[in-house]
């Protein structure tokens, strides 16, 4: 498991599982139930596994799963579109839910990618804490790096929590965030040709 970093770059050393739990204990009571009572004693340990599963991409890199390319494509140039990929981030405002799907395209030059790397890509960047907008760029620009295409194209489309459940209470808005690249910045026709495949 790869240490927490500040943002400047320095280690945080990571709390215990034990100091984890005790964590949500303060929080049930600050909620006003107790942690003792039948039904709350296992939630603890029960929220931290939760909280495992669902920050797990910190504990991964996603530029290494787009390592293994493939060069026999018998001259396919055309953009590769991946659509309607199931998403589940949470806020690092609030650490509620956002949920949706994310469209992801690129224009290949020499190489390709396993499809379901990309969905993996998407994948570890949502497991963790984030705002859309930073997760839009994160999976655009890893892509891009590491494939070095001739255009890559990310589109997300989720309902956060934070606005449903709290805040203002607006259920049923969506949020849509994009990050244009290469040829899709660069040419009309295939941005066009994008939002026409994922059906925007």
């Amino acid at each position: 498991m790869k240490p927490s970093k500040r943002a400047s770059g320095e280690e945080i050393e990571k709390p215990t599982r034990a100091a984890a739990e005790e964590a949500v204990r303060t929080l049930i009571l600050w909620a006003g139930d107790d942690p003792e009572r039948e039904g709350l004693e296992g939630t603890p340990a029960r929220v931290v596994r939760s909280y495992g599963e669902f920050f797990g991409g910190y504990d991964q890199d996603p530029a290494d799963v787009l390592k293994t390319t493939f060069s026999e494509v018998e001259g396919y140039d055309e953009m590769v579109v991946v659509r309607d990929i199931p998403l589940m981030s949470h806020c690092e405002h609030h650490m509620v839910p956002f949920l949706g799907k994310a469209h992801v395209a690129y224009l290949p030059d020499t190489r390709v990618v396993g499809l379901s790397k990309l969905a993996r890509v998407v994948e570890i960047y949502a497991r963790r804490l984030q705002i859309q907008e930073k997760l839009t760029v994160q999976i655009a620009d890893t892509i891009n790096r590491e494939l070095k295409p001739k255009g890559v194209a990310v589109v997300i489309e989720a309902q956060h929590q934070c606005m449903t459940m709290r805040g203002v209470h607006k259920p049923g808005a969506d949020t849509v965030t994009s990050r244009m690249l290469g040829a899709f910045r660069t040419r009309d026709a295939t941005r066009k040709e994008f939002f026409s495949l994922i059906g925007r």
